[in-house]
């Protein structure tokens, strides 16, 4: 019996792709942990990532167009998840007395008070999501993720 050759891989290619892979099955594994926590609060990850930025962004806000620049997800409607999650008095938006195009977007009382209670479990989620790593090499870990987008995010740029 005659064997067929094996094609040749390009190691480094299967690597690649062997990296991908392993990234976008962990971001799904880690993404389902939150999206359960954040369920029973009625808040998707974007609408949670939302309340973090706003809440960075103190008293001044931000325009619609900074907070979708800084959502971990591109959202293609940033508008319709503004609009839904004013409807739920989480954050207020007003034009620019001084430019009047701008919009800024601001956390309320209210959207404060959902998050506070939820920082606690967050951080206990991460924890039990990470604690198998020690902190050497969770650094390490988020220091090649970093490279990696800040890469990627220029090469976008560039296009």
């Amino acid at each position: 019996m005659q064997r067929t050759p094996k094609l040749k891989r390009d190691s480094q290619a299967g690597l690649e792709a062997q990296v991908f892979v392993s990234l976008m099955r962990a971001a799904d594994a880690l993404a389902r942990g939150a999206e359960a926590l954040l369920k029973p609060y009625n808040l998707s990850g974007t609408q949670y990532n939302t309340l973090r930025i706003l809440r960075g962004a103190g008293d001044k806000g931000l325009a619609c167009s900074e907070v979708g620049g800084r959502l971990i997800s591109r959202d293609p409607d940033i508008t319709r998840l503004l609009d839904r999650m004013e409807s739920r008095g989480l954050i207020e938006r007003a034009r620019e007395a001084q430019d009047r195009r701008v919009v800024r977007t601001r956390i309320t009382a209210e959207g404060l008070r959902l998050l506070e209670g939820l920082d606690r479990p967050v951080r206990e989620l991460h924890r039990r999501q990470l604690r198998h790593l020690p902190a050497k090499q969770l650094r390490q870990l988020s220091n090649l993720l970093e490279r990696a987008r800040e890469r990627l995010e220029e090469e976008q740029c560039s296009d």
